[in-house]
Protein backbone atom coordinates (compact mmCIF):
# COMPACT_ATOMS: atom_id res chain seq x y z
CA UNK A 1 0.00 0.00 0.00
CA UNK A 2 2.79 2.78 1.35
CA UNK A 3 4.57 1.95 -2.03
CA UNK A 4 1.62 2.05 -4.35
CA UNK A 5 1.18 5.56 -2.71
CA UNK A 6 4.92 6.53 -3.24
CA UNK A 7 4.39 4.95 -7.03
CA UNK A 8 1.42 6.83 -7.91
CA UNK A 9 1.36 10.07 -5.56
CA UNK A 10 4.72 11.14 -3.64
CA UNK A 11 6.94 10.34 -6.61
CA UNK A 12 4.49 12.81 -9.19
CA UNK A 13 5.56 15.54 -7.27
CA UNK A 14 7.66 17.84 -9.78
CA UNK A 15 11.13 17.96 -10.33
CA UNK A 16 13.11 19.09 -6.78
CA UNK A 17 14.99 22.30 -8.11
CA UNK A 18 15.68 24.20 -5.33
CA UNK A 19 18.23 23.90 -1.73
CA UNK A 20 14.79 23.05 0.49
CA UNK A 21 12.51 21.54 -2.03
CA UNK A 22 13.88 18.24 -0.53
CA UNK A 23 13.12 19.26 3.13
CA UNK A 24 9.35 20.06 2.04
CA UNK A 25 9.12 16.94 0.19
CA UNK A 26 10.46 15.07 2.68
CA UNK A 27 7.64 16.39 5.16
CA UNK A 28 4.95 16.20 2.63
CA UNK A 29 6.19 12.35 2.86
CA UNK A 30 5.95 11.94 6.39
CA UNK A 31 2.69 13.46 6.57
CA UNK A 32 1.42 11.15 4.03
CA UNK A 33 2.47 7.87 5.42
CA UNK A 34 1.39 8.54 8.92
CA UNK A 35 -2.16 9.78 7.37
CA UNK A 36 -1.77 6.26 5.56
CA UNK A 37 -1.00 4.31 8.33
CA UNK A 38 -3.57 6.03 10.81
CA UNK A 39 -6.13 4.99 7.97
CA UNK A 40 -5.41 1.52 7.37
CA UNK A 41 -4.90 0.87 11.05
CA UNK A 42 -8.21 2.66 12.61
CA UNK A 43 -9.98 0.69 9.41
CA UNK A 44 -8.66 -2.77 10.82
CA UNK A 45 -9.15 -2.32 14.10
CA UNK A 46 -12.79 -1.13 13.51
CA UNK A 47 -13.07 -4.35 11.11
CA UNK A 48 -11.81 -6.37 14.08
CA UNK A 49 -14.09 -4.67 16.68
CA UNK A 50 -17.15 -5.47 14.28
CA UNK A 51 -16.27 -9.05 13.98
CA UNK A 52 -15.11 -9.67 17.41
CA UNK A 53 -17.72 -8.26 19.27
CA UNK A 54 -20.73 -8.94 16.99
CA UNK A 55 -24.05 -10.33 18.30
CA UNK A 56 -23.85 -14.46 17.78
CA UNK A 57 -27.95 -15.32 18.94
CA UNK A 58 -30.41 -13.36 19.94
CA UNK A 59 -29.92 -13.81 23.71
CA UNK A 60 -26.31 -13.64 24.13
CA UNK A 61 -24.88 -10.37 25.86
CA UNK A 62 -22.38 -8.08 24.42
CA UNK A 63 -19.20 -7.90 26.68
CA UNK A 64 -19.07 -3.94 28.47
CA UNK A 65 -16.20 -1.89 27.91
CA UNK A 66 -15.84 1.29 30.35
CA UNK A 67 -12.62 1.96 28.96
CA UNK A 68 -8.29 1.31 28.77
CA UNK A 69 -6.53 4.01 30.38
CA UNK A 70 -3.19 2.93 29.25
CA UNK A 71 -4.90 2.55 25.44
CA UNK A 72 -6.40 5.98 25.83
CA UNK A 73 -2.44 7.33 27.12
CA UNK A 74 -0.97 5.98 24.12
CA UNK A 75 -3.62 7.22 21.00
CA UNK A 76 -3.00 10.70 22.71
CA UNK A 77 0.49 11.25 23.63
CA UNK A 78 1.64 9.54 20.17
CA UNK A 79 -0.42 11.36 18.35
CA UNK A 80 0.27 14.45 20.14
CA UNK A 81 4.44 14.12 19.72
CA UNK A 82 3.59 13.66 15.69
CA UNK A 83 1.61 16.89 15.75
CA UNK A 84 4.58 18.88 17.55
CA UNK A 85 7.18 17.46 15.59
CA UNK A 86 5.47 18.44 12.33
CA UNK A 87 4.87 21.80 13.54
CA UNK A 88 8.48 22.06 14.41
CA UNK A 89 9.73 21.15 11.39
CA UNK A 90 7.18 23.15 9.19
CA UNK A 91 7.98 26.45 11.16
CA UNK A 92 11.72 25.48 10.40
CA UNK A 93 11.75 25.66 7.04
CA UNK A 94 8.57 28.32 6.62
CA UNK A 95 10.91 30.34 9.08
CA UNK A 96 13.73 29.89 6.38
CA UNK A 97 11.50 30.28 3.10
CA UNK A 98 10.98 33.99 5.14
CA UNK A 99 14.52 34.80 5.70
CA UNK A 100 16.49 35.71 2.87
CA UNK A 101 20.17 36.42 3.05
CA UNK A 102 21.55 39.71 1.90
CA UNK A 103 23.60 39.24 -1.00
CA UNK A 104 20.60 37.30 -2.90
CA UNK A 105 20.35 38.55 -6.19
CA UNK A 106 16.73 40.56 -6.41
CA UNK A 107 14.35 40.70 -9.30
CA UNK A 108 11.24 42.99 -9.56
CA UNK A 109 7.93 41.39 -10.16
CA UNK A 110 4.78 42.98 -11.84
CA UNK A 111 1.68 40.78 -11.81
CA UNK A 112 -1.39 41.90 -14.23
CA UNK A 113 -4.22 40.08 -15.82
CA UNK A 114 -2.85 38.30 -17.44
CA UNK A 115 0.97 38.17 -17.62
CA UNK A 116 3.88 38.70 -15.63
CA UNK A 117 6.69 41.42 -16.24
CA UNK A 118 10.04 41.03 -14.83
CA UNK A 119 13.10 43.40 -14.18
CA UNK A 120 16.63 42.91 -12.74
CA UNK A 121 19.18 45.19 -10.62
CA UNK A 122 20.59 46.52 -14.55
CA UNK A 123 17.74 47.67 -15.41
CA UNK A 124 16.84 45.02 -17.93
CA UNK A 125 12.97 44.44 -18.45
CA UNK A 126 10.99 41.35 -19.14
CA UNK A 127 7.99 39.56 -19.64
CA UNK A 128 6.87 36.22 -19.69
CA UNK A 129 10.03 34.44 -18.60
CA UNK A 130 12.23 34.64 -15.41
CA UNK A 131 15.71 33.98 -15.35
CA UNK A 132 17.63 33.26 -12.53
CA UNK A 133 21.29 32.31 -11.62
CA UNK A 134 22.19 28.80 -10.20
CA UNK A 135 23.39 28.89 -6.63
CA UNK A 136 22.70 31.57 -5.92
CA UNK A 137 19.75 33.12 -3.66
CA UNK A 138 17.20 34.96 -5.67
CA UNK A 139 15.16 37.52 -4.21
CA UNK A 140 11.36 38.20 -5.63
CA UNK A 141 10.03 41.85 -4.55
CA UNK A 142 6.24 41.55 -5.92
CA UNK A 143 3.57 43.71 -6.75
CA UNK A 144 -0.05 43.73 -8.54
CA UNK A 145 -1.11 46.20 -11.25
CA UNK A 146 -4.72 45.29 -10.38
CA UNK A 147 -5.80 42.18 -8.91
CA UNK A 148 -4.75 39.88 -6.71
CA UNK A 149 -2.31 37.25 -7.72
CA UNK A 150 -0.53 34.45 -6.91
CA UNK A 151 3.06 33.61 -7.85
CA UNK A 152 3.74 30.03 -7.61
CA UNK A 153 6.62 27.83 -8.97
CA UNK A 154 6.23 24.04 -8.11
CA UNK A 155 9.70 22.79 -8.81
CA UNK A 156 10.85 25.32 -6.58
CA UNK A 157 7.98 24.50 -3.94
CA UNK A 158 7.13 28.38 -3.26
CA UNK A 159 4.21 30.30 -3.63
CA UNK A 160 3.39 33.79 -2.31
CA UNK A 161 0.04 36.23 -2.80
CA UNK A 162 0.68 39.09 -5.04
CA UNK A 163 -1.11 42.03 -4.00
CA UNK A 164 -1.88 45.90 -4.99
CA UNK A 165 -1.93 47.24 -2.16
CA UNK A 166 1.14 46.12 -0.57
CA UNK A 167 4.50 44.47 -1.81
CA UNK A 168 5.30 40.97 -1.09
CA UNK A 169 8.25 38.57 -1.57
CA UNK A 170 9.42 35.13 -1.83
CA UNK A 171 13.12 33.56 -1.92
CA UNK A 172 15.01 30.17 -3.31
CA UNK A 173 18.45 29.16 -4.49
CA UNK A 174 17.99 27.31 -7.63
CA UNK A 175 20.44 24.04 -7.77
CA UNK A 176 19.31 22.52 -11.34
CA UNK A 177 19.08 24.45 -14.70
CA UNK A 178 16.66 23.96 -17.18
CA UNK A 179 12.95 25.65 -17.45
CA UNK A 180 10.52 25.17 -15.17
CA UNK A 181 6.72 26.90 -15.23
CA UNK A 182 4.93 29.37 -13.37
CA UNK A 183 1.64 29.33 -12.65
CA UNK A 184 -0.68 32.23 -11.03
CA UNK A 185 -2.91 30.17 -8.41
CA UNK A 186 -5.53 32.98 -7.43
CA UNK A 187 -8.62 33.46 -9.44
CA UNK A 188 -7.79 36.86 -11.74
CA UNK A 189 -10.45 36.77 -14.12
CA UNK A 190 -11.53 35.28 -17.21
CA UNK A 191 -7.89 34.45 -18.35
CA UNK A 192 -6.65 33.36 -14.99
CA UNK A 193 -5.69 30.31 -16.39
CA UNK A 194 -3.83 31.30 -18.84
CA UNK A 195 -1.68 33.41 -16.62
CA UNK A 196 1.90 31.15 -17.19
CA UNK A 197 5.19 32.09 -17.52
CA UNK A 198 8.64 30.60 -17.39
CA UNK A 199 11.23 30.07 -15.10
CA UNK A 200 15.03 29.92 -16.96
CA UNK A 201 17.63 28.86 -14.30
CA UNK A 202 21.18 29.28 -16.03
CA UNK A 203 24.79 29.67 -15.04
CA UNK A 204 26.06 32.38 -13.44
CA UNK A 205 27.89 33.99 -16.08
CA UNK A 206 25.42 33.73 -18.69
CA UNK A 207 22.95 34.96 -15.87
CA UNK A 208 24.89 38.17 -16.11
CA UNK A 209 25.68 38.46 -20.04
CA UNK A 210 22.18 38.17 -19.79
CA UNK A 211 20.63 41.17 -17.68
CA UNK A 212 23.50 43.24 -19.11
CA UNK A 213 21.86 43.46 -22.38
CA UNK A 214 19.87 46.21 -21.78
CA UNK A 215 18.56 49.35 -23.97
CA UNK A 216 20.52 52.08 -23.72
CA UNK A 217 16.77 54.32 -21.43
CA UNK A 218 16.56 51.25 -19.26
CA UNK A 219 18.48 52.95 -16.03
CA UNK A 220 18.95 50.16 -13.09
CA UNK A 221 16.16 51.14 -10.20
CA UNK A 222 18.78 52.26 -8.18
CA UNK A 223 20.46 54.95 -10.84
CA UNK A 224 16.93 56.35 -11.71
CA UNK A 225 16.24 56.35 -8.02
CA UNK A 226 19.47 58.13 -6.91
CA UNK A 227 18.63 60.43 -9.68
CA UNK A 228 15.11 61.21 -8.74
CA UNK A 229 16.34 61.59 -5.11
CA UNK A 230 18.32 64.90 -6.28
CA UNK A 231 15.34 65.87 -8.24
CA UNK A 232 12.48 65.73 -6.20
CA UNK A 233 14.83 67.65 -3.78
CA UNK A 234 14.89 64.93 -1.38
CA UNK A 235 18.83 65.08 -0.89
CA UNK A 236 17.93 68.53 0.89
CA UNK A 237 16.22 67.16 3.75
CA UNK A 238 17.48 63.57 4.08
CA UNK A 239 21.26 62.15 4.31
CA UNK A 240 22.05 59.41 2.60
CA UNK A 241 25.89 58.95 5.28
CA UNK A 242 23.84 59.01 8.59
CA UNK A 243 24.83 62.79 9.06
CA UNK A 244 21.99 64.74 10.94
CA UNK A 245 19.88 66.78 9.08
CA UNK A 246 15.89 68.10 8.90
CA UNK A 247 14.64 64.63 8.05
CA UNK A 248 15.66 61.06 9.17
CA UNK A 249 18.68 60.10 7.72
CA UNK A 250 18.02 57.00 5.33
CA UNK A 251 21.59 55.53 5.72
CA UNK A 252 21.36 51.53 6.70
CA UNK A 253 17.34 52.24 7.08
CA UNK A 254 16.37 49.01 5.30
CA UNK A 255 16.01 46.23 7.26
CA UNK A 256 16.69 47.30 10.24
CA UNK A 257 14.84 48.47 13.18
CA UNK A 258 13.00 51.73 13.76
CA UNK A 259 11.39 53.33 16.45
CA UNK A 260 8.81 55.89 15.67
CA UNK A 261 7.28 58.81 17.97
CA UNK A 262 4.35 56.43 19.72
CA UNK A 263 6.85 53.84 20.87
CA UNK A 264 6.24 51.23 18.54
CA UNK A 265 9.13 49.73 16.14
CA UNK A 266 9.14 47.83 13.01
CA UNK A 267 11.98 46.36 10.31
CA UNK A 268 12.21 49.22 7.79
CA UNK A 269 11.35 46.83 4.27
CA UNK A 270 9.39 48.24 1.00
CA UNK A 271 6.15 48.80 2.23
CA UNK A 272 7.45 51.21 5.04
CA UNK A 273 9.88 53.07 2.25
CA UNK A 274 6.40 53.32 0.01
CA UNK A 275 4.32 54.45 2.72
CA UNK A 276 6.85 56.94 4.41
CA UNK A 277 7.07 58.30 0.45
CA UNK A 278 3.50 58.42 -0.23
CA UNK A 279 2.35 58.74 3.40
CA UNK A 280 5.01 60.38 5.52
CA UNK A 281 2.80 61.21 8.50
CA UNK A 282 1.29 58.07 8.76
CA UNK A 283 4.49 56.86 11.11
CA UNK A 284 6.56 59.91 12.50
CA UNK A 285 10.42 58.93 13.52
CA UNK A 286 11.41 59.18 16.82
CA UNK A 287 13.35 62.44 17.97
CA UNK A 288 11.08 64.38 14.81
CA UNK A 289 8.21 66.46 14.51
CA UNK A 290 5.48 65.82 11.86
CA UNK A 291 4.46 67.26 8.76
CA UNK A 292 7.92 67.93 7.68
CA UNK A 293 7.50 66.09 4.43
CA UNK A 294 5.30 66.91 1.74
CA UNK A 295 3.42 63.34 0.37
CA UNK A 296 4.56 62.46 -3.72
CA UNK A 297 1.13 60.59 -3.90
CA UNK A 298 -0.14 61.31 -7.58
CA UNK A 299 3.77 62.92 -8.32
CA UNK A 300 5.31 59.29 -8.86
CA UNK A 301 5.09 56.74 -11.62
CA UNK A 302 5.34 53.35 -10.24
CA UNK A 303 9.09 52.98 -11.74
CA UNK A 304 9.82 55.98 -9.80
CA UNK A 305 8.36 55.24 -6.88
CA UNK A 306 9.96 50.99 -7.30
CA UNK A 307 13.36 53.24 -8.29
CA UNK A 308 13.32 55.57 -5.10
CA UNK A 309 12.73 52.56 -3.10
CA UNK A 310 15.56 50.57 -4.79
CA UNK A 311 18.23 53.24 -4.13
CA UNK A 312 17.42 53.70 -0.55
CA UNK A 313 17.93 49.58 0.09
CA UNK A 314 21.38 50.52 -1.56
CA UNK A 315 22.56 52.75 0.92
CA UNK A 316 24.11 50.24 3.11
Amino acid sequence: MLQWIHDNLISRMPVQASEWAARVDWLNDFITYISAFCTIAITAVMIYFMWRYRRKSETQQTEYITHNALLETVWTVIPTIVCIFVFWYGFEVYHEQRTPPANAEEILVEGYQWGWNFEYSTGKKGSGELVVPLGKATRLVMRSKDVTHSFFIPSMRVKEDVLASAYSYLWFTPIKTGEFPIFCTEYCGLSHSGMLAKLKVVEPEVFQDFINERSAEDLPPAELGKKLFTQKGCIGCHSVDGSAKVCPSLYQIFGHEVEFADGTKLVGDENYLEESILNPNAKIVKGYPPNLMQSYKGQLEDKELAGLIAYIKSLK
